[in-house]
């Protein structure tokens, strides 16, 4: 493999992913037009962190949060922290606005307008896309290497999650919050916040966590998929990575999940154990782990309902 062709496949992302906690929408439609911007960036991309020895490929994984969208460099199978940058959205207002002006007049275009009216909206677009990437690798300067490519397909991600984003202060919030801790945070934990989120949305924070850091389960994308959670934005993370201390409730949901919350001091209002199993470490065909992932999944989203509906209506007792 020559130079050029080692750098294409290192320098170049391969995972990304969203925080479910501040980018947050149940409609199909903008699901959809995230999961396009992710391929769309993922097919061809020229991505490194400036200032790290980390080598790539890498993952990323957006969030936002108050006025900033964070672009969190990590290790695609480890996920291991590489680097994070906070990059302001107010230089991009207008830009962002621009964006969806022109791309519903260029969807209005290609149903009823003539070609030159179509080429004159595209070429408007072209420019817009142009002007946003060249700003996005500006901001980046120093932090993130991209070409203009790259930047282009970046700024429609962030365009594709930026209004759907959670307005929820979580410092400030006085929405009840919940903590799920499990080992790996790949299976048991996230799909508990998951469903915590789709059974109260808007009415609580959820939040998982492992207490080491574990990978993506694929038989978690395809059991959530079935209920209508998209686990693909789900980026493992541990309990050191926790900037929250207080928790209403902490849920740890694996034998080696207690004395990893006691050691880090975490204060919280109520700290349960449940006994459940773990799928992954089930054998057998492809249908029978699914069916253990299912059943899992099912049990879960009952005894979350039932355990977190007091504590959204303002009474924690236990069931």
């Amino acid at each position: 493999m020559g130079t050029s062709e080692a750098a294409s496949s290192t320098n170049r992302l391969v995972t990304v992913t969203l925080d479910p906690n501040t980018i947050t929408s149940i409609n199909p439609d903008e699901v959809h037009e995230w999961r396009i911007a992710i391929y769309d960036l993922l097919e061809s991309n020229s991505f490194r962190p400036a200032r790290v020895a980390a080598e790539g490929p890498y993952a990323l994984h957006v969030s936002i949060i108050g006025n900033s969208i964070v672009l969190d460099v990590r290790h695609p199978e480890t996920f291991q922290p590489i680097a994070a940058h906070y990059i302001s959205l107010t230089p991009f207002r207008r830009l962002i606005r621009d964006y969806f002006r022109i791309r519903d007049a260029y969807y209005e275009a290609i149903r009823s307008a003539q070609p030159f009216q179509i080429e004159t909206v595209d070429m408007a677009r072209r420019g817009m896309h142009n002007e946003a990437a060249e700003l996005l690798r500006t901001r980046l300067h120093n932090k993130i290497i991209i070409d203009l490519n790259t930047a282009r397909r970046l700024f429609t991600l962030i365009c594709a999650v930026q209004p759907y984003a959670s307005r929820i202060d979580e410092a400030t919030s006085e929405l009840p919050s919940v903590l799920f801790v499990c080992s790996m945070n790949s299976v048991r934990s996230p799909i508990a916040a998951a469903l915590a989120r789709q059974a109260f949305p808007g009415r609580i924070i959820a939040r998982s966590v492992g207490v080491n850091g574990g990978k993506a389960d694929q038989f978690v994308h395809e059991v959530m998929e079935e209920i209508g959670i998209d686990m693909s934005v789900h980026t493992p993370h541990i309990l050191d990575e926790l900037v929250a201390n207080r928790f209403d409730l902490v849920i740890t949901l694996s034998d080696d999940a207690p004395d990893a919350v006691a050691k880090k001091g975490l204060e919280a209002g109520e700290i349960e154990q449940w006994t459940v199993p773990d799928p992954s470490l089930v054998e057998g065909s492809r249908e029978v782990v699914l069916s253990a992932y299912r059943e899992l999944r099912d049990g879960l989203r009952r005894r979350v309902r039932t355990r977190l509906e007091p504590l959204v209506s303002g009474s924690s007792q236990s069931h």
